[in-house]
Order: C-alpha cells, then structure tokens, then sequence
C-alpha cells in the first residue's frame, strides 16, 4: 500500500480560521504526515484549526493519538479546534474512547466556522 497518497491535505483560510481536510486512512503508517502537517499549520497559530475529516475512512488509535496531540497544541495556544465531517466509522472510534466528549465535534465546515 502506498503511504504517500494519504495526504493530499488540503489547507485553507476561512478568515480567522483554518480547515484542514485530510484525505485517505489515517493509521500508523500515515499519522506522521499528518502530524507533520498539523504542527506546521500550528506553527502559525490560528486562531480556529478546523479538521475535515469527510474524506478520512478509516482512523486507529496511531491517528486519534495526532488529533489528540493537536488538540493539546490548540489549548496551549488558547486557540479552538473543531473536528467536522466524521463518518460513521470513524465516529465510533471517538464514541468508543468517550473522546466525542473531549473534542468539539459538528456536522459540517460551515457550522465549524460559525461557532
């Protein structure tokens, strides 16, 4: 399998907010390049990180682990971080770890950039 297509990040500004959308699975081989790629967003300190997951099918716990690291990141840097666009299975992933309680989760992009 090659690891390299996962991400096709896509990065964009929406005002005081940036969506970033990975795309394929997220498991142990592809979670660094998106880890990589959060930390650099980051970086720049946005005031709202949105994570679009409407084109992640598949996410184990090396890939929630990056998610977790970002929301830590986010919080330190008083900034938010809103996960939108969850497919079912992934979904249960968060409800199964009780993390849909940690993490600001909504439907869709554009409920995210209005909060």
């Amino acid at each position: 399998m090659d690891h390299d297509y996962l991400i096709s990040t896509r990065t964009e500004l929406s005002g005081a907010a940036t969506v970033v959308s990975p795309s394929g699975d997220i498991d142990l081989g592809r979670s660094p390049t998106l880890r990589a790629h959060l930390k650099q967003v980051q970086s720049k300190k946005p005031p709202r990180l949105i994570v679009d997951l409407g084109l992640v099918e598949y996410m184990d716990s090396s890939g929630v682990a990056t998610l977790v690291e970002a929301l830590q990141t986010a919080r330190k840097q008083q900034a938010s971080m809103v996960l939108c666009n969850m497919q079912d299975k992934v979904r249960s992933i968060f409800e199964i770890a009780r993390l849909d309680t940690v993490f600001q989760i909504v439907p869709d992009v554009k409920t995210a950039l209005e909060l």
